[in-house]
């Protein structure tokens, strides 16, 4: 008779003592409190040692740590770390129970739970704390599940100190503490979070299927609809108020009374729109990972972004492209004008990048910086390697004003490095998980990474005293986004902080009223601002004597607040007596972690992927273990994003890929990808089935709503597509569905145009028609999605009215149109001025009926 084992077992046939994750807490107005439950049970008749390596949001402040077993729960304390890990260790060994916690990097930990007996259960709980502000009444609350696999670069040298699959090497001395094994693991995680912003909110989640449930006032709870899923994503949460008005306290403090100093953290967001000014011309430089951590979705998903991200550049920038593994080539040896003839080149070069090899981004993220040390470095990237803060140190070096703005695309990414380029260099990062549109958020970013801003910032306080700011250095203010300030004040009082700084050339003054109070209970922003100023302190580039009195002040701050850093953990000791203390040695088990979702190297199957298949092979220390076939294809759940489809398209004989800058020790990629979303022939389905129903002029339907059509059977669609092209009106080529409107748009901002007349008026009167297009859609310089090109669209207007004067018609047409598509007051304004000489708009800007009724006659002819 065989006997089955009960149980979760690793591949080498020992037990996992970890049962499941559960993660509880509240997202409230100012601030997430949030608990990681993990609860172990022994299935072995012996004691074991219990060793797992997990992740945490990398700006978080562990508040507590407990451990309950027998029906106790026991806090831990914090202590300097090799103290802590002595307690802990003396603990195990006199045969108590006993649990450690040690931060490896600031977004990775490892939790040690000593002894634990015989099919008993004992759980681990750890608290952290995280700020939460809102950008126009949008939340974004992200939670990372397991420390995905990463490129460790380096010689292999040292001794082992922790229990990871990588051996130390040169460059990345700790590989061996936060490279957990990967398994086949089925211990999973459940979620019940308590929401409230303080009015109705909205709760959806692109990363798994959740369950709401409204409760009292504005109260929402929210888990999974599944119950338990795999550890093997970053949790996401998207948390939108009907109300786009400020969902974050202004003001938030905290004293006890009785003499102590009071805790206050101010936030403010910036109208800046005012101070605009044309956009300078970029240098920007665009580093795309291609390493094997980023086959499977990830890379169509970074060629997508990077597509996008180029045709929001502007004639007179210049840019170039870089594409790593481990190697790295360009598309030209340096930085080029944006021209069409580039873009067009560019997305050829583009398309035909694949997934292969190790994640080397020092030497690319060096190269890009010193090709453009005063421009924009764009990093599009998995961000899963070894050695961050080797390259962060050499992308400080060698900047000069250069800002880094990051696309974390993935479902794993390590976030500390890109999150430290961003703080470090004045830039952002952006995270990107599967079913997420990646166009919202590159045109988000390049809003930003063009957005009015305020550098050199100074703060003075009248009226009361604050001091211990933190961030001690002030981060630029950006249009729209909210900028915190945290401190300490001695005394209460009421006064006003005035921020100084400079929007280039201009002087910029801000002054806000604050009320400190002499008693206010909201501990979390206490801790919140030890934490910042711990980081500020860590940042600190000191050596020899200084290095070591930092570390000092750092442990008494994090020690005095216990707050878990580099220098400090958490430990706590459950003392035993009689058959519960172990008298032997308990043996280690060390948990495995999922395989990402995603990552094909992997070759993980999982219910709820959409797999791409066809994975290219991989070489580098982290696929040396050898890769599996890609997962099947999987239908997507009803209402999930369509899966994007990779096309291998053959380039045709005697035509030649453009050419790019020979390769910097790299092997050529020979695979042409093209990226198709399914959603593309529906929404030309449904472009073509308008056109259809539609009579008379390109404008017939524009001020009125027209009827219903009926729907297209899908023997008509396919008659039609041959006919999409015919919707170009014979003046200026326009194509109803926007986005493949959009598509044509030309470098230079303009559409191009057929008919008589020069270039300029064939242009003109081909845009204004464009955008006249569009805003029948509701798409206008305000749209979140396709405003950007439109704005481009308009400035492009603007610089050609002055050649318009030889056509008066056309030049009504071009700045009427830019007129109504323009949404900010500032744009309007230009365009008044620019048409002054024309008498057919005198009295009509600013009517939007009358100047819709004269465009309208002016389409037609």
């Amino acid at each position: 008779m065989t006997i089955e084992k009960a149980g979760l077992y690793t591949r080498n046939g020992t037990q996992v003592p970890l049962q499941g994750v559960e993660v509880t807490g509240e997202l409230l107005g100012g601030h997430a409190r949030v608990r990681v439950r993990q609860r172990y049970r022994n299935e072995e008749y012996q004691p074991v040692e219990a060793i797992y390596t997990f992740p945490l949001p990398s700006d978080a402040t562990l508040s507590a740590f407990s451990m309950t077993c027998a029906g106790r729960r026991i806090e831990g304390v914090v202590r300097e770390r090799e103290e802590a890990f002595r307690t802990y260790d003396d603990a195990v060994t006199a045969g108590h129970g006993a649990a450690l916690l040690d931060e490896e990097r600031r977004n990775v930990f490892t939790a040690q739970v000593g002894n634990l007996l015989p099919y008993e259960e004992t759980v681990v709980e750890v608290e952290f704390l995280q700020a939460v502000t809102a950008e126009e009444g949008s939340v974004r609350w992200m939670l990372p599940t397991l420390v995905a696999p990463r490129y460790i670069p380096g010689a292999t040298t040292g001794d082992r100190t922790g229990h990871g699959s990588e051996e130390p090497t040169a460059q990345v001395p700790d590989a061996d503490r936060i490279t957990p094994p990967v398994g086949n693991v089925h211990y999973g995680l459940r979620m019940d979070l308590l929401v409230d912003l303080g009015r109705e909110v909205v709760v959806e989640s692109p990363s798994h299927a959740i369950t709401t449930t409204r409760e009292e006032g504005t109260r929402v709870r929210v888990g999974f609809s599944r119950g338990e899923v795999s550890l093997d994503r970053d949790l996401v949460l998207s948390l939108r108020s009907p109300d786009s008005s400020a969902v974050f306290t202004p003001l938030v403090t905290h004293r006890k009374g009785e003499g102590g100093p009071g805790t206050f953290a101010l936030t403010v967001v910036p109208d800046l729109l005012a101070m605009a000014s044309a956009p300078p011309k970029q240098e920007v430089v665009f580093v795309v990972d291609v390493s094997g951590s980023m086959a499977g979705e990830s890379l169509p998903q970074a060629q997508a972004a990077l597509r996008l991200c180029l045709r929001h550049l502007r004639e007179g920038d210049r840019f170039n492209v870089i594409a790593f593994e481990n190697r790295f080539q360009s598309f030209q040896p340096e930085p080029v004008p944006f021209t069409q003839r580039t873009l067009e080149e560019a997305d050829r070069w583009v398309a035909a990048l694949n997934a292969d090899g190790g994640t080397e981004l020092l030497a690319p993220m060096r190269a890009a910086v010193q090709a453009a040390p005063d421009g924009v470095i764009v990093l599009l990237t998995d961000g899963q390697v070894g050695n961050e803060a080797e390259i962060l140190r050499a992308v400080l070096e060698a900047r000069k004003t250069a800002r880094v703005y990051s696309f974390g695309i993935g479902t794993n990414v390590s976030d500390v490095l890109l999150r430290d380029m961003a703080k470090q260099t004045g830039g952002d990062v952006e995270f990107i998980h599967p079913g997420e549109r990646i166009d919202d958020k590159v045109v988000a970013q390049f809003s930003r990474a063009l957005a009015p801003r305020v550098t050199e910032l100074e703060v003075r306080f009248d009226g009361v005293d604050c001091v211990e700011l933190a961030p001690a250095e002030l981060p630029p203010l950006v249009d729209g986004v909210p900028w915190t300030l945290l401190g300490r004040y001695a005394s209460p009082g009421t006064g006003t902080v005035t921020l100084r700084g400079r929007s280039g050339q201009e002087p910029f003054s801000l002054t806000v009223r604050v009320d400190l109070p002499a008693v206010s209970d909201r501990p979390a922003v206490e801790k919140l601002w030890a934490a910042e100023r711990i980081r500020g302190w860590e940042a600190a580039q000191l050596i020899g004597r200084r290095a070591e009195s930092m570390k000092q002040r750092i442990v008494e701050l994090a020690v005095a607040h216990q707050i878990v850093t580099r220098y400090t953990s958490f430990v706590v000791v459950e003392e035993r007596k009689g058959d519960r203390r172990n008298s032997g040695q308990a043996k280690t088990r060390v948990i495995p972690v999922d395989a990402p979702a995603g990552w094909a190297m992997f070759g993980a199957q999982k219910e709820e992927e959409a797999a791409l298949g066809g994975a290219a092979p991989r070489r580098g220390r982290m696929a040396a273990r050898g890769a599996m076939p890609p997962p099947s294809a999987a239908a997507p759940a009803p209402g999930a994003p369509r899966p994007m489809i990779q096309v291998r398209r053959i380039t045709p004989p005697g035509r030649a890929p453009a050419q790019s800058a020979p390769p910097m020790d790299a092997d050529g990629g020979t695979t042409d990808w093209m990226i198709m979303r399914s959603e593309r022939r529906e929404q030309g389905k449904a472009d073509a089935m308008k056109k259809k129903r539609q009579k008379g002029g390109i404008l017939s339907n524009f001020f009125g709503g027209g009827q219903s059509p009926e729907p297209m059977m899908d023997e008509e669609f396919e008659e039609s597509d041959a006919s999409l092209g015919e919707s170009l009106a014979a003046e200026g080529g326009i194509d109803t569905g926007a986005e493949g409107l959009l598509s044509r748009q030309l470098a230079n901002g303009l559409w191009d145009g057929t008919g008589e007349g020069p270039e300029p008026v064939r242009r003109a009167r081909a845009t204004a028609l464009a955008l006249l297009t569009l805003l029948r859609k509701g798409i206008t310089s305000s749209h979140p999605l396709h405003g950007a090109q439109v704005k481009k669209a308009v400035e492009a207007l603007l610089s050609l009215a002055a050649s318009l004067s030889g056509d008066a018609q056309v030049a009504e047409l071009a700045l009427g149109v830019a007129w109504l598509a323009a949404a900010g007051p500032r744009t309007r304004s230009r365009i008044e001025q620019a048409a002054k000489p024309l008498a057919g708009l005198n009295g009509r800007l600013g009517n939007e009926v009358a100047l819709r009724e004269h465009i309208d006659t002016l389409a037609a002819r």
